[in-house]
């Protein structure tokens, strides 16, 4: 079984694919991944290239990604423009993770994307499990995380699904706006759901 672990940006993915990783379970992050697929030498990163020109690079040949957020990010026939390079090369990459993931023969591994819902990629999943904070948290703690101005955390918020999109897709839902072990405990009875669900009376 495929867990796809979604929600916006700031709301602590990350967090909670470790709290599942201390008991066992192994993820895919489509981050990671995304960033893969713009290594140099890749076709992704070649075409990026072509349309906006070497600036876009940083000295060491690698993309410079702040630079290309800005881009996208005050253009949305631009980001329209990444996704469609993009988000298939990822989707291609992601199921190689994924048969790699179930061959292990876990009960079950997560799929870590903030765009699951936006992208075809909740297609690649059996579940969506939401982690949910209100919008201001997000804000607040991307702000303190990534030294970005707020116009722009809030664009990036304005091209993910919204709050409400997200919670209306859900199989399941962490709110992490407690306690670290507010959330431990969540991850934990999930945990046992999951492990449930895939044992041969679940």
């Amino acid at each position: 079984m495929v867990v796809g672990l979604t929600g916006g940006i700031g709301s602590g993915k990350s967090a909670v694919a470790d709290a599942f990783g201390t008991l066992g379970i192994n993820w895919i992050d489509a981050d990671h991944v995304a960033r893969e697929i713009v290594m140099p030498g890749e076709p992704a990163l070649a075409a990026i290239i072509e349309r906006y020109g070497k600036t876009i690079l940083q000295q060491d040949g690698t993309l410079d990604r702040r630079a290309l957020r800005a881009r996208i990010f005050n253009d949305e026939a631009e980001r329209h423009w990444l996704e469609g390079e993009t988000h298939p090369r990822i989707r291609r990459r992601l199921l190689t993770h994924l048969m790699r993931l179930r061959a292990a023969g876990a009960p079950y591994c997560l799929l870590v994307s903030p765009l699951l819902i936006e992208s075809s990629q909740h297609e690649l999943v059996d579940r969506i499990l939401v982690v949910d904070v209100p919008r201001e948290v997000q804000i607040e703690r991307t702000l303190a995380r990534d030294g970005v101005d707020r116009r722009q955390v809030e664009s990036i918020l304005s091209a993910q699904s919204s709050r409400e999109c997200r919670l209306a897709a859900a199989d399941d839902v962490i709110d992490n706006g407690g306690t670290r072990r507010h959330l431990i405990d969540q991850v934990a009875r999930l945990d046992a759901k999951y492990r449930q669900l895939r044992s041969p009376a679940g």
